[in-house]
């Protein structure tokens, strides 16, 4: 009995230069196992080789990064393609060929190698964490193991297109304040320093007292034009030390989460995207036949606000030990009435994953009102801050014109 080698064949792109069968200089890449098949190969093309090697990878990575929209729309053209019957790898192959991304159409051609080899589709995915999360890979091993690989393809895509869809209004609910006020100190610093001194050098010729808002908006723009670069400096190391105390202290990034939690309107909003990517994802993996225990351990990770992770990580435990899922939700504390209710209905009706389901529904909904009514808020309010204080400036520039016609 034949044994089926899973070994891996990998090739090896070489740079090459030589002369063709004219006598010109030609040059270009081949892909082989070895600098000698290379050889072979091109001088079966009647190409004399003068040079060949290695290609050196460029200092810069070329080509665009994988996005979630790439994966999603792979997953939804692979659905597409088994459920018409066409077999995996004449999919991949199909699939491949139309991408424009060439990082996705390498990332694809190596799953596709994988698959040649034996190894099944959930399996080939694993090798690529970054790409295909946990939730990703258990729910289309779940498929190939259910016999439904299209289906939850399909579903995935689903899932992936409304989690992306509300992590774009999550996003755009917090970049909209931060940048009010990135457009307010833009403006203020543009005022003081290239309006302010002009007027300056008009106040020091009348020689009299200047008003306290005239002298509080010259020292502003003095103190300004003369340690610019220090402040800026200061802005760049604060907004890095930001970045990086966040990335690598687990207790400020809890203290981020938590505070933005409790903020004005935006905490309303990160609080509602938490509901809906919590039953969201509980949904997709309980549907897709995942035993619920392992469907929290994956939701835990996917509801993306640590008091969120915290809680659905105490909810396992205790649906782990025998606890109903609506009883260990409410324990929790956080969950408002209404999705406790609904997960209650939804296990006392079997039916836990459609309510679940609706849930998500009416979340993303408020999510998405929510972001467009702050919207509409944040736009007036940008031109009345903008407005504001370019007109402080305005008026403590001609005070001291006020002042001196009225002594005329």
């Amino acid at each position: 009995m034949a044994i089926k080698s899973n070994a891996i064949i990998e090739y090896t792109t070489f740079s090459w230069a030589g002369k063709d069968k004219t006598g010109k200089k030609v040059k270009g890449d081949i892909k082989a196992k070895s600098q000698t098949v290379a050889r072979s190969e091109l001088r079966r093309q009647n190409i004399t080789v003068n040079k060949i090697g290695k290609k050196r990878k460029p200092l810069l990575s070329q080509g665009k990064k994988i996005t979630a929209q790439d994966v999603s729309l792979f997953s939804r053209q692979l659905a597409t393609m088994m459920e018409s019957g066409v077999p995996m790898v004449q999919s991949f192959e199909i699939i491949e060929g139309g991408q424009k991304n060439p990082n996705m159409q390498k990332l694809l051609n190596k799953v596709k190698t994988d698959i040649q080899s034996g190894l099944s589709l959930s399996e080939a995915l694993w090798k690529h964490p970054v790409q295909f999360n946990e939730l990703y890979c258990n729910l289309v091993a779940a498929g190939e193991k259910a016999g439904v690989l299209d289906e939850l393809l399909d579903t995935i895509a689903t899932y992936q297109e409304r989690t992306e869809e509300i992590k774009g209004k999550i996003k755009k609910a917090m970049y909209y304040p931060a940048a009010v006020l990135v457009v307010a100190f833009g403006v203020s610093a543009l005022l003081l320093l290239k309006v302010v001194p002009q007027f300056q050098d008009m106040f020091e010729s009348f020689g009299a007292d200047l008003p306290s808002l005239t002298l509080m908006v010259v020292g502003a723009s003095e103190a300004l034009q003369e340690n610019f670069f220090f402040y800026l400096m200061v802005v760049v190391a604060f907004i890095t030390g930001f970045i990086m105390l966040k990335n690598r202290s687990l207790k400020f990034a809890h203290f981020l989460d938590r505070l933005s939690l409790k903020l004005p309107i935006v905490g309303n909003i990160l609080n509602n995207a938490a509901i809906a990517r919590f039953a969201r994802t509980l949904s997709t993996t309980f549907a897709a036949g995942v035993p619920l225990v392992e469907g929290l351990d994956t939701v835990s990770g996917a509801v993306g606000n640590i008091v969120y992770k915290e809680a659905v990580v105490k909810i396992k435990e205790d649906v782990s030990t025998g606890h109903q899922l609506q009883m260990a939700m409410q324990q929790v504390g956080i969950f408002p009435h209404m999705v406790v209710s609904m997960a209650s209905i939804g296990e006392e009706s079997g039916n836990l994953d459609n309510m679940l389901g609706k849930v998500a529904d009416y979340y993303e909904q408020e999510v998405a009102n929510d972001v467009d009514a702050m919207s509409s808020l944040i736009e007036p309010l940008v031109m009345v801050v903008i407005g504001g204080l370019v007109g402080v400036m305005i008026v403590a520039m001609y005070l001291p014109i006020f002042k001196l016609a009225a002594v005329m």
